[in-house]
């Protein structure tokens, strides 16, 4: 047999050689074509749903694993995704957010047979590294956690066509990568009139960097609800760390002792302002409500239970692989923005 008719082969512990499931034995065994089962494994775009069941079943049955190093020679890809943090590496463990987001997307990839690549670039330096492997063609496209508009970084990519999807609305550069995100201003609308409705007058703000969809549409909804209760002396904006959210409280309670409660725009926020707030001998929520955003697994676990706005943690992981695996395609896709849900707890 010539090299072209070369068939992969297994030797199992009894020595006896057999060989390798392919792709054919895969679609016989489901009763589909072979281009069928081509596009299970390469995402499951246009297949029903009884196709992708039987060749989900038929790959279990058969042993067939993927040969990835074939199909990147044939395609040209690397059929891995890159997790870009664009964030202090330490916000990956301090931030339950990241690690849900991680979670979901490594998830979405394993039921295509893909790779997730994380990546963290903060300083310059990592900037330029992480610049430098993605455009080596290392990974497919970037998932982008976390963008700055002040961050070089996405617009490095797309002037280098890399496919890219953010999660959160990337300031200045909306028109040119899609998004999954979810309504920041409305959703903080919502948690503001939930503390107006429990009675609570003199309410301040502790909100994320301007910089940040988060930080700016967040600020933007608790300010349209306020309306004529709006107190500018009553914002703080920092970056989403529990001392941020601290240093905060503190400040708010030194210009204003008598605010009844604060909205914090991040759950890790929130806690650290309760720990300032104890530390000044207030109580949470006896002098003081305390809300937050994220519903991260830590408002529920924190003591009192955080009020929060929660987001679908695992859905937006999902879009974002499903979005970027059609934009890799050649898909066009629009931003999607999913709904929050206000968990109310002990604390507002």
């Amino acid at each position: 047999m010539g090299v072209s008719g070369v068939e992969s082969l297994v030797v199992g512990d009894t020595n006896e050689v057999r060989r390798r499931p392919t792709i054919r034995d895969v679609a016989a065994a489901a009763g589909v074509s072979r281009g069928t089962v081509s596009r299970v494994i390469n995402g499951g775009h246009w297949v029903s749903p009884d196709a992708r069941e039987a060749v989900e079943g038929a790959i279990r049955a058969t042993g067939y694993t993927a040969n990835h190093a074939a199909r990147s020679l044939a395609t040209g890809r690397s059929n891995s995704l890159a997790f870009l943090l664009t964030e202090p590496q330490q916000l990956l463990f301090a931030d339950p957010t990241f690690a849900l987001l991680l979670r979901g997307a490594t998830e979405a990839l394993a039921q295509r047979s893909m790779t997730l690549v994380l990546l963290v670039a903060d300083t310059p330096a990592e900037r330029a590294n992480v610049e430098h492997y993605v455009r080596a063609g290392h990974v497919d496209g970037v998932l982008l956690i976390s963008s700055h508009e002040s961050d070089p970084l996405l617009a490095s990519l797309i002037e280098a066509g890399i496919p890219t999807v953010c999660t959160g609305v990337p300031l200045g550069h909306r028109a040119y990568v899609p998004t999954v995100s979810v309504d920041e201003a409305g959703s903080a609308r919502v948690m503001t009139r939930h503390l107006l409705d429990r009675g609570y007058r003199k309410i301040a703000v502790i909100t994320g960097p301007n910089d940040t969809s988060g930080g700016r549409y967040r600020l933007v909804g608790f300010r349209e609800e306020m309306g004529d209760r709006f107190d500018p002396d009553l914002v703080e904006q920092d970056v989403y760390s529990s001392e941020a959210g601290a240093a905060a409280m503190t400040r708010l309670m030194e210009r204003a002792p008598d605010i009844d409660a604060v909205f914090a725009a991040s759950d890790v926020m929130a806690v650290g302002a309760i720990a300032a707030a104890r530390r000044a001998g207030r109580g949470v929520p006896e002098d003081l409500a305390v809300a937050g955003f994220d519903d991260s697994g830590l408002a529920e676990t924190h003591d009192p239970p955080l009020t929060t706005m929660r987001q679908p943690w695992a859905e937006i992981s999902r879009a974002m692989v499903e979005i970027l695996i059609d934009v890799i395609n050649g898909v066009p896709r629009e931003d999607l923005v999913l709904p929050t849900t206000l968990i109310v707890r002990d604390s507002a």
